[in-house]
């Protein structure tokens, strides 16, 4: 039982890394809904779709494989690799919501 239960360095900041991707993934939906109504046809929450493929295809991963205590370098990889796409995606966004 230790041995499935051993906290590595490595394993609690890939933990760190995809807890931090869920939430900002979760609080994108708040940011997306604060935006001003515009045309009224809800088009921004199609930003919701590509936020949503880059936390179930990197972050979701690394979230489950930290947890289990599996293949932990690569969860720590997945993590960096979410994080870095959802500041890009969110750096892009960002622009289209403000013009």
């Amino acid at each position: 039982m230790e041995n499935a239960m051993h906290w590595s360095l490595t394993r609690i900041a890939a933990l760190a890394v995809a807890c931090a991707g869920t939430l900002f993934w979760l609080y994108t939906f708040y940011a997306i809904a604060q935006l001003p109504v515009g045309d009224g046809s809800g088009f921004q929450w199609v930003a919701v779709m590509p936020l949503g493929a880059v936390y179930f295809a990197l972050t979701f991963p690394a979230l489950m494989f930290a947890a289990k205590g599996d293949k932990v370098p690569l969860a720590l990889g997945l993590g960096c690799a979410g994080l870095v796409g959802f500041a890009l995606l969110w750096a892009q966004l960002l622009t289209e919501f403000n013009s």
